[in-house]
């Protein structure tokens, strides 16, 4: 069983009396939001950073890539989207907090597919394309 916090509404009528508490949203620990914050951080700059290198690195682009960059590309921008959610002092709710996370969370598996699937693609394609001596 949960417990529920409960706070008086902000605008009183006259009859206050008569009506129930409104319940308060559940909120999470700054220093927790601040850890989480640190860590999508990180891993949104190493995806950032990976796009940049894959896109200044020599070498012709092929159309197996595209799927492969537009996978890094979307999981990029839902990892940014979790960490802007989670900025505000409204990151402190439950709610907002488990948003975030949910949203991270598909954007690092869209960011890892993409980074697998341009690896495998590569990898084969070497191995397809080799020449018998």
């Amino acid at each position: 069983m949960t417990a529920q916090v409960l706070r008086e509404p902000e605008a009183e009528p006259r009859d206050a009396e008569s009506r129930p508490p409104v319940p308060a949203e559940a909120m999470i620990e700054a220093v927790f939001r601040n850890g989480t914050i640190t860590a999508f951080g990180i891993t949104v700059s190493f995806t950032l950073g990976f796009l940049s290198q894959w896109a200044s690195s020599p070498g012709v682009w092929r159309w197996y890539d595209l799927p492969s960059v537009f996978a890094v590309f979307c999981g990029a921008l839902l990892q940014i989207r979790a960490l802007a959610l989670l900025l505000p002092v409204e990151g402190l709710l439950k709610t907002v907090y488990d948003r975030a996370t949910r949203l991270y969370l598909i954007g690092l598996a869209f960011t890892g597919a993409g980074v697998f699937a341009a690896v495998s693609f590569d990898v084969a394609t070497g191995i397809l394309t080799r020449s018998p001596k």
